[in-house]
């Protein structure tokens, strides 16, 4: 297994492969691409997702948060950016004005593991009609919180630490004891608190979709997602028919979830 998280152009790489083989694929089974798409990613990181537009010939815009993984962005699509095809905005989504600050609205919107680490889906979903163009769609892909690895305890340092599964799901203070005495300093014991807060289960997912105006029109369960063909050598795998289709147990058995929605007509 490659020591991805501090490698940061082989995650550019390893998102850039999973977007060309299997989420590209994905959303065209029910989008058809226009010739002039406009890409929006929220939350993009390195930009390893973009690049994959931006190769096809799209126009490209990403938003994050954190300025440090922008300069690797910057980095990483210099060429793109001499050109006028990529532009990046390093700004909290909710003071984003897409006319003003982007120049424009976009066709298709990308979160790529990124909605369960935002805090209040319930009032970001809403958000995402401004920056959609009538007929637009939006891409999303998470772990439910429930799966082994849903509070993302692999990032962490130390072998019982990062490979016990299933252990973020510990009540109360036991989640944060465990940690420490698995040696988790207090630092990652705040970011995983802070994932606990915001991870997010399939029917609340879906829920929101239906309070903020958004129909599903495509939907994937994974026992193993595509992205672990790359993080641990797993070869992608979707979850059996009926195991997904069992409401709440499911969470426990699907390692990653495909929507994409669109805005209700």
């Amino acid at each position: 297994m490659h020591e991805f998280h501090g490698d940061k152009r082989y995650y550019f790489d390893m998102t850039y492969k999973v977007t060309v083989s299997h989420i590209v694929p994905f959303i065209k089974q029910k989008f058809e691409f226009p010739p002039d798409m406009k890409v929006l990613e929220i939350g993009c990181g390195e930009a390893g997702v973009l690049k994959a537009f931006t190769d096809l010939g799209y126009q490209c815009t990403g938003i994050e948060l954190e300025e440090s993984r922008l300069e690797f962005a910057r980095d990483f699509m210099s060429e793109e950016l001499r050109n006028g095809q990529i532009q990046f905005l390093n700004k909290d989504i909710y003071d984003v004005i897409p006319e003003e600050d982007l120049g424009t609205k976009f066709d298709l919107i990308i979160l790529k593991d990124v909605i369960e680490h935002i805090p209040n889906q319930e009032k970001f979903m809403p958000q995402l009609h401004r920056f959609l163009n009538p007929g637009g769609v939006v891409f999303f892909a998470f772990p439910p919180w429930q799966m082994p690895y849903g509070g993302h305890q692999q990032v962490l340092p130390g072998k019982m630490a990062s490979k016990m599964p299933y252990y973020h799901l510990l009540p109360g203070g036991l989640y944060p004891a465990v940690m420490k005495m698995f040696g988790v300093n207090e630092s990652g014991i705040k970011t995983m608190k802070e994932i606990r807060d915001t991870g997010i289960s399939i029917e609340r997912f879906e829920r929101i979709c239906k309070n903020s105006e958004f129909n599903i029109i495509e939907k994937t369960s994974y026992l193993f997602n595509p992205i672990y063909e790359y993080k641990f050598g797993i070869k992608p795998k979707k979850q059996w028919g009926l195991i997904a289709g069992i409401p709440y147990l499911r969470n426990y058995l699907i390692m990653g979830m495909y929507y994409l929605v669109e805005g209700k007509k």
